[in-house]
């Protein structure tokens, strides 16, 4: 076992497995219907792997270094034989990468080529994060009897689509991925990463948008220039949306994600589908980003997929298993969004004050947002370094961030479920975000973001209420802590900073400041909507 291996082992507390010693069987050449061959590598016990439940994975990240030490080593010492292919156009895979588009016609052909082979037994588990689960949902519909059960950590079946919403465009992730998957094969890629993120970065404040790809790249990226210039409603996402397909699965189904991970609300979304259409399903979410490696998703497959595979129940489990940020515990619950809590409105007022009175008479507050001086992202839902629950002390000093804090609480309060806010809003343009941040305020004053969410208002220079729907949670605030909410026009730049001139974003060059106003009066009860634990 490698180094590398054996760090992230013990990083993952795995206890150690039946055997070490393993075979790797590399570049399998797997044919697709069109002629082309996709390359992948399989991953067994050096004896009697032949007939162990099989785990695919389907990546375009490659095959070797931290996809096969994360991923296949781990499961190939534990019980099963492991395939990891490169997707179309990647890695040794002919075809041309057209990203996310082509995972259903190829992820089913190479499903019919697995269960040929003549070390292929009767199961396959199908299992991976991020896009290597959105390819699990593009076949959900019409898996081979062999499948027995889908493990998707942190994904969606819409991959791509909740960053280009119409109301709030998501710039960071998507536009960083599309580098990522530009660059990943060049000669020492994994040395330039560093250096090729600060480049990102500065990449991204580029006018118009769609130069920024030369800017970050020195060429073209038509992954970039097409989520630039096409909404989710687009022709151009045709093949990405496999929504339709979670509620014909027919295959149990564990979903694992992070509160802080970027495809949250779809991953919950599907879940509920499943719950809805009575499938066989459980749902994991831990207090992780996206990115992070945690022995959770090699528990899953060891304690929910191998019993699958062997025709076996798994060890009983409530449905749904969250983590209780603040209380830093897991509980159990049997559905989500879990019952026994109600939606409970926390009403902003005069002088910075949040409360769940009703407001009393005050005037607007009023902050300027100059998109040429964006309100910066800081923490939160994002594929970059400095994610996750951060100190939101330098936010909350800017002059273009509102805050609205209770007194200190006289007890617990226990936040499970969905969240929302509905902020009264009016700005001196039509074309304005609309920001809305959760956070706790602990008894020395640092302030930490728990969830946030962003909407686009087209008239915001009518006084208008903006509804806001902020990352699903699960938090208990404790006594003698504070809830805050912030206000404010933008997070840049995992959102796109809104010129303020309503032109497309991908042309965009004018950038106007803009006079915002929030208004917390009895005719305009701006508040955030928490689902609080109901008394017993």
């Amino acid at each position: 076992m490698s180094l590398l291996s054996h760090l992230i082992q013990r990083r993952l507390k795995l206890a150690a497995p039946p055997t070490r010693d393993l075979v790797v069987e590399r570049d399998l050449r797997v044919p697709m219907p069109d002629g082309v061959d996709l390359l992948a590598d399989r991953w067994a016990p050096k004896g009697g792997g032949e007939g162990l439940p099989t785990a695919v994975f389907r990546s375009p990240y490659g095959r070797a270094g931290v996809v096969g030490t994360v991923m296949a080593r781990p499961l190939a010492e534990r019980g099963y034989q492991v395939l990891i292919q490169s997707t179309r156009g990647g890695f040794g895979s002919g075809g041309t990468f057209d990203p996310l588009r082509q995972e259903r016609e190829d992820g089913l052909a190479t499903l019919d080529w697995t269960v040929k082979q003549p070390w292929f037994g009767d199961a396959i588990v199908l299992f991976g994060m991020s896009y290597l689960g959105h390819s699990q949902w593009a076949v959900a519909d019409r898996l081979p009897s062999q499948v027995k059960a889908m493990i998707p950590q942190v994904t969606e079946s819409a991959l791509t689509l909740e960053f280009l919403r119409e109301d709030g465009m998501s710039l960071e992730t998507p536009f960083g991925w599309g580098v990522l998957v530009a660059t990943q094969e060049l000669p020492l890629a994994l040395l330039r990463r560093p250096a090729q993120a600060k480049k990102t970065a500065r990449a991204l404040h580029t006018l118009p948008l769609n130069q920024a790809d030369i800017a970050a790249l020195g060429h073209r990226s038509d992954y970039i220039q097409d989520i630039l210039a096409h909404d989710a409603q687009s022709p151009r996402w045709t093949g990405f949306d496999h929504r339709d397909r979670v509620a014909d699965v027919t295959v149990p189904v564990s979903s694992i994600g992070g509160w802080y991970d970027v495809f949250l609300p779809g991953q919950l979304r599907d879940f509920q589908v499943l719950q809805q259409a009575g499938r066989s399903a459980r749902l994991t979410i831990g207090p992780w980003t996206h990115a992070e490696f945690n022995n959770v998703v090699i528990d899953e497959a060891l304690e929910f997929g191998l019993p699958h595979a062997r025709g076996e129940e798994p060890p009983h489990r409530a449905p749904v298993r969250l983590y209780v940020m603040g209380e830093d515990t897991w509980r159990d619950f049997a559905s989500w969004p879990p019952s026994g809590y109600s939606a409970r409105p926390f009403h902003l007022g005069a002088h910075g004050a949040l409360s769940a009175d009703q407001p009393e008479e005050s005037a607007p507050d009023q902050y300027r947002y100059d998109p040429a001086d964006p309100t910066p992202a800081v923490g939160g839902a994002r594929l970059v370094k400095d994610c996750g629950r951060v100190d939101n002390s330098a936010l909350e000093a800017r002059a273009d961030v509102l805050t609205y804090t209770t007194p200190a609480l006289d007890e617990d309060v226990e936040v499970v479920g969905e969240v929302s806010a509905e902020i009264w809003f009016r700005s001196s343009l039509a074309h304005a975000d609309v920001f809305v941040r959760l956070c706790d305020v602990d008894p020395d004053g640092r302030s930490h973001n728990i969830c946030d969410g962003l909407t686009s208002l087209t008239d915001a220079d009518e006084l208008t209420c903006a509804t806001v729907s902020l990352w699903p949670t699960a938090y208990r605030f404790k006594q003698g802590h504070r809830i805050r909410v912030q206000v404010s026009s933008g997070a840049f730049p995992r959102y796109a900073r809104n010129p303020g001139t309503g032109e497309p974003l991908a042309t965009a060059t004018t950038l106007r400041a803009a006079d915002q106003s929030v208004h917390h009066d009895p005719a305009h009860p701006s508040a955030i909507i928490l689902p609080v634990r109901e008394r017993r």
